[in-house]
């Protein structure tokens, strides 16, 4: 299953895509699951991202693997790949990708995540869109409307 979300901001793209830090990482976790940083290398090829996710019943790990990056004239991006996964997912590719766009720059949020069940990834979905369409007013915020 695919998500793709854009979010227009106002600074330069390598302005936003530089300061995907972990003080950004911070900012855009959601209030639930609350989210424990147990690391946070960076956003090169190489680096984990560490949480425990804590449910208030349940704590569950998630550990992300950066597995690609690349900055051109045009866009830039990072790629984290699930390692360990809290249940049901099977399956987690995040691409942080900012565009140029005029002045200012969009952020993509695209996740590809599957359960290894079709019907389960369907009912996930707007679970999915609700958590990570919560970073727009974030990024705005930080980066600046448009």
């Amino acid at each position: 299953m695919q998500l793709h979300l854009k979010t227009a901001v106002a600074q330069d793209y390598l302005q936003v895509f530089h300061a995907f830090d972990e003080r950004l990482f911070r900012q855009l976790a959601p209030s639930y699951p609350r989210l424990k940083l147990l690391r946070f290398d960076g956003s090169e090829p190489g680096d984990v991202v560490e949480v425990e996710l804590q449910t208030g019943l349940k704590s569950f790990r998630w550990t992300s693997l950066i597995t690609d990056r690349s900055i051109t004239g045009a866009e830039a991006y990072f790629i984290d790949q699930g390692q360990e996964l809290p249940p049901p997912l099977k399956v987690w590719h995040h691409k942080h990708l900012v565009s140029r766009h005029g002045s200012g720059a969009i952020i993509h949020d695209i996740i590809t995540y599957s359960t290894g069940f079709i019907l389960l990834d369907w009912f996930l979905y707007p679970l999915m869109l609700a958590a990570f369409g919560m970073r727009g007013p974030v990024y705005r915020k930080v980066f600046g409307k448009v």
